[in-house]
């Protein structure tokens, strides 16, 4: 590494992982939910790029903005961000993504569900705030949204706090904070999946499949049809 790159990368501390799980969804099959690892990141790129084509649900905009972050990560031009990946198979259906602020507070990026209508994104951001109240021990997490779903799925599902004083990195309206006392609350009902996971599934997980991405674009757009009726 050159002296010039030690002084633009930021510092950074080993964040503890992140115990792999999985979650039976509603069409029967086995998501595992893994943390990724930094030099994975390629893979999930693509997936994540073809979704910026996705004018509908702010698909576009959350796309957007988590390849911008993925790539970040990749670069060393971020500070202690995490991705966590979900897959079926070993084929990718959504990822999440965020950071550790400080010790106390955990600050949550964003929630993209590649498969539709199963709850894979609710999932995600459910294993998303295990992991900064669980494992990095954190007080509360900032949150925004930019869709309604994203706002029903979140500030409502478990009922967030307002933090108006707080401004949130990806800007926008006023930060939300899940606490510690609204994660548990809520835990029982929302935050599900089994540990450990069966050597068979977790032997699929290892290795990342992306979709293609003309049928990656056709499923979830074909799910936010169905959707809006």
């Amino acid at each position: 590494m050159s002296q010039l790159e030690e002084i633009l990368r930021p510092p950074e501390k080993d964040l503890p992982p992140y115990p792999a799980k999985y979650i039976v969804l509603a069409s029967g099959e086995r998501m595992v939910i893994r943390q990724a690892r930094r030099e994975e990141v390629p893979i999930l790129l693509p997936d994540v790029a073809a979704l910026t084509t996705v004018d509908r649900d702010y698909y576009d905009i959350v796309a957007a903005r988590t390849y911008a972050e993925l790539l970040g990560w990749l670069r060393h031009r971020v500070r202690d961000e995490y991705c966590l990946v979900g897959l079926v198979d070993g084929v990718l259906v959504g990822l999440v993504n965020g950071r550790s602020l400080s010790p106390r507070i955990g600050v949550s990026y964003h929630t993209i569900a590649m498969r539709r209508g199963l709850r894979v994104g609710a999932h995600l951001f459910a294993a998303k705030m295990e992991y900064h109240i669980e494992y990095l021990n954190q007080q509360e997490v900032y949150i925004v949204a930019e869709s309604p779903i994203g706002f029903r799925r979140w500030m409502i599902e478990y009922g967030l706090e307002k933090r108006p004083q707080v401004h949130h990195e990806l800007g926008g309206v006023m930060s939300w904070a899940l606490t510690r006392d609204l994660y548990f609350e809520a835990k029982d009902r929302l935050v599900v999946g089994e540990r450990p996971v069966p050597d068979d599934l977790m032997e699929k997980a290892k290795v990342i499949t992306p979709v293609e991405e003309d049928v990656l674009i056709k499923q979830v757009t074909a799910r936010i049809r169905q959707a809006e009726g």
